[in-house]
């Protein structure tokens, strides 16, 4: 009985403190109680601003020549409407249940208050009830100020003094109550009141309420519906309308709205008698919400990455945290840098071509595209359907984006395979050398390579990876390295390159690590063991198709506020990666890959040039296809999201597994190029086609120490291939690998063989007077090869000498090689052939 008293005083200060402050401000009380009170009333703030509610972000991209709406993202499902725009039924139905003298009274109803403190005696609730509508709308914008503060911290003080059940609030919000009614219409206040009520879980607003409960707009709601959805404000998640379980609450309150309306004389009776007999289920007609990157229309994953690059829009404030906040509060429109037809070709052909419902691995497959020059995004696309609700079909769809880094996606990239191959070329051409150099294809030892940044790599055992198919290939050029990508050429091009920069290369032209460590330097990373998203590869492509110009990858053309005010988009951040002369010189290059080398199968010969590379990590559990036009770059990844099958060895959809990146690129690369067309590659100046090539020199005969100091002057490394066959003295120079005469490049491995003597042989001195089958059995008998024996018939006028080896070639006495050729010359009277009676 206490505490109920206790509740009517307190009650009775709030209104005395509001008579008091509304009629008589100037009036001295002798009450310390009210003199406290009315100190803390006059204290607060005049007035509220009614600042911008949540709203839906829309997004759009070009489909053919006009920007179209393909998602709504919002963190409150609210669309904001204009007084025209909602039903007068739903505006008395509001104020039937929420405010019967909303018109009457001044942002403070005191018979309210009264009837309220009689009403909450009993329970002591001092706080609760006789709060008008504009009071409501203070609540409710002070809970939104609250949710846009920077720290969750802050939040959550905020949302707690926003709704207190304290004396405290309900003066705040009536002082403010009565300055609101002063700044705005009552109009104004029951519109931004229908705008900003919460109507359950993530629905807010009039409107967005009556799309999702009656599948309408605010302005189509009938009485009995308007009276639903009035019946939710008191309780939202207890009375809506997205349960069946919750329509008796909802009816009942419906019902009781609907008698205030009949009071209020706001419908007849006969109005009335045909509501409260409607059922709720007659008229519910649920519309799943549109919102979130899994209901966009088109470009899912796409939208998806927008929605985790806010913090880099710059336009949307000074740092990530107020662009966070500012994106959270919505109401924009933002016109994307996607290229829906482009979008909608990738998609179809990625499906297709790598089925996201494949059962025996699981399957990924992405590509991405860049406009050369700017880094806009036109192609976002994957084989499984995005779906971040947690309710996606777990075969088909995922929440993770292939195509982007982990921080904007969740992928951890993919190893690039030999697509990795085009970072080195750049920087052998940046340390001046040429691409008609030759270097070694065949599988060698490297032992040591060079790294600044971690002191090099020493190999015991050697380094000494495999070709492709395990081939062996010998002396090839850079253009035929490339387009074949022989992977032994690469290493020997590496040994001559410091591995630190060719990481840092590959980084200022846009490739890194999707999971941000930084790029590995060892010499496995030539041949693409670094895991890089498809759309850091597009973009590094895309470097070389723009003259060494990198541009970071950006998808927002523009934004325009509620207002209507354009915010900018994303402007081009660009740098000069490697110089134009490079970036022509690894196109040109990478052309050979697309006519006539391992990615011929892309090429869709539309007549656009393309330049290109191929990628295959070791076993086949990712393929690549890296291509670009002057005006388009393209990456297409196809592997296992996890696993290890075999591409090689497994049929999918279309073929072969492994070349399922060609048949996807073709089909995106057609549409690409026919509609963004593209221009000739420029140039490369003389020196980088060529470079520098050195004949080997023939060192037959030297010491092993005096062929060494030979090669290394001349710029190459000497490698022991250790005894063979010889026919020169044990342990000098028997013959090199590449052989003497061929020109290679400066820094290629020549392999060096020693004679072991077994070849060696001296001719012997008894051969003149025999006769040719004797002296060739004799030879024969010494190691000579019989197809090397020759005879050559010379006329003489001796008789004597007739049938009869008169010299031979190498003369008596002299060593060669049991492998060299011998010419017996034997005397004949016939020109050119034997004499009569004389068989050789």
């Amino acid at each position: 009985m206490i505490s109920a008293a206790a509740g009517l005083v307190g009650f009775s200060v709030v209104a005395g403190v509001l008579v008091t402050a509304l009629v008589t401000p100037t009036l001295a009380l002798t009450s310390m109680a009210a003199n406290s009170s009315i100190g803390v009333f006059e204290a607060l703030p005049d007035y509220l601003e009614i600042g911008q509610l949540t709203q839906r972000n829309t997004l759009y991209a070009k489909k053919g020549d006009e920007y179209v709406p393909f998602a709504e993202v919002f963190k409150q499902n609210r669309q904001e409407v204009s007084w025209d725009q909602i039903s007068p039924w739903i505006k008395d139905a509001v104020i039937a249940g929420e405010d019967r003298r909303f018109y009457d009274h001044g942002g403070v109803d005191l018979q309210g208050i009264i009837r309220a403190a009689l009403s909450n005696v009993a329970t002591n609730d001092i706080a609760s009830g006789a709060s008008t509508i504009t009071m409501q709308l203070i609540k409710n914008v002070n809970i939104q100020n609250a949710l846009h503060l920077p720290t969750k911290e802050e939040q959550l003080k905020a949302l707690g003094d926003a709704q207190a059940q304290t004396l405290d609030r309900k003066l705040k919000e009536a002082k403010l109550a009565i300055g609101l009614e002063k700044k705005y219409t009552k109009n104004q206040i029951l519109l931004a009141y229908l705008n900003i009520v919460g109507f359950g879980g993530n629905t807010y607003g009039i409107e967005s309420a009556a799309q999702q409960y009656l599948s309408k707009s605010a302005a189509d709601v009938t009485l009995v519906e308007a009276a639903s959805l009035a019946a939710i404000v008191q309780l939202p998640n207890d009375q809506n309308l997205g349960d069946p379980k919750l329509y008796p609450a909802n009816k009942d309150r419906r019902d009781f709205i609907l008698g205030n309306m009949l009071d209020l004389k706001m419908i007849t009776e006969a109005q009335y008698t045909e509501a409260v007999n409607t059922p709720v289920e007659s008229y519910v007609k649920i519309t799943k919400p549109t919102s979130g990157c899994a209901n966009a229309s088109a470009a899912k994953t796409f939208c998806d990455f927008i929605l985790k690059s806010v913090k880099d829009f710059e336009m949307l404030g000074a740092t990530p945290e107020e662009r966070q906040a500012n994106w959270d509060r919505g109401g924009y429109s933002v016109y994307t840098t996607i290229d829906l037809d482009e979008q909608a070709v990738a998609e179809k052909n990625l499906r297709a071509q790598a089925p996201p419902t494949e059962k025996r691995f699981n399957l990924g497959a992405s590509a991405a595209s860049i406009q050369v020059g700017t880094g806009r995004i036109l192609i976002m696309a994957q084989n499984k359907y995005f779906d971040d609700t947690g309710e996606g079909d777990p075969l088909t769809t995922t929440a993770v984006n292939f195509n982007t880094d982990q921080a904007y996606g969740g992928s951890f990239g993919f190893p690039v395979g030999s697509t990795y191959k085009i970072f080195t070329t750049a920087d052998w051409l940046i340390n001046g050398h040429g691409l008609g150099e030759i270097v070694n294809g065949s599988k060698h030892d490297a032992k040591y390579f060079r790294a600044d940044c971690v002191g090099g790599y020493v190999y015991n055992p050697p380094y000494s990876p495999r070709n492709d198919d395990s081939q062996t290939v010998g002396p090839v050029n850079i253009i035929q390295a490339l387009a074949q990508s022989i992977n032994a050429a690469f290493i020997s091009m590496a040994e001559q390159l410091d591995q630190c920069e060719i990481a840092s290369v590959a980084k200022s032209m846009g490739a890194h690590r999707a999971d941000g460590q930084p790029l590995l330097t060892s010499p496995a990373a030539i041949l693409g063991v670094n895991e890089i998203a498809p759309l850091s590869m597009a973009a590094a492509a895309a470097t070389v198709a723009g003259k060494g110009m990198y541009c970071t990858p950006i998808a927002v053309d523009k934004i325009v506020d509620t207002n209507g005010n354009d915010l900018g988009g994303q402007d081009p951040h660009c740098h000069q990666a490697i110089t134009p002369e490079v970036a022509a010189g690894v196109a040109y290059a990478m052309q050979a890959v697309m006519n006539g080398g391992l990615g011929v199968a892309s090429n869709p010969h539309t007549g656009v040039p393309l330049a290109g590379k191929t990628g295959t990590t070791s076993d086949s559990w990712h393929t690549w296809m890296l291509s670009t036009s002057t005006k388009t770059s393209l990456a297409v990844w196809v592997g296992n999201i996890k696993g290890h099958q075999a591409l090689r060895q497994i049929q999918i959809a279309g073929g072969n597994a492994a070349t399922a990146r060609h048949r996807i690129a073709r089909a995106i690369l057609y549409s690409l190029t026919r509609k963004y067309g593209g221009g000739a590659f420029p140039t490369p100046p003389a020196n980088l086609l060529s470079g520098v090539t050195i004949a080997i020199p023939d060192m037959t005969g030297k010491t092993p120490e005096e062929a060494k100091a030979l090669l290394e002057s001349l710029g190459f490394t000497y490698a022991d291939g250790g005894p063979t066959a010889g026919d020169g003295p044990i342990g000098t120079v028997a013959k090199t690998d590449p052989v003497a005469g061929t020109k290679v490049s400066k820094g290629y491995q020549i392999k060096v063989f020693t004679s072991d003597g077994t070849l060696y042989v001296e001719m012997p001195n008894d051969l003149i007077g025999q006769s040719p089958s004797n002296a060739k059995n004799e030879l024969l008998a010494l190691g000579f090869f019989a197809g090397n024996i020759s005879i050559n018939w010379v006329l003489t006028a001796n008789p004597g000498e007739y049938c009869r080896v008169t010299d031979t070639n190498p003369p008596g006495g002299s060593g060669t090689s049991k492998q060299a050729a011998v010419t017996l010359s034997v005397g004949t009277d016939v020109a050119g052939s034997p004499p009569p009676g004389c068989f050789p």
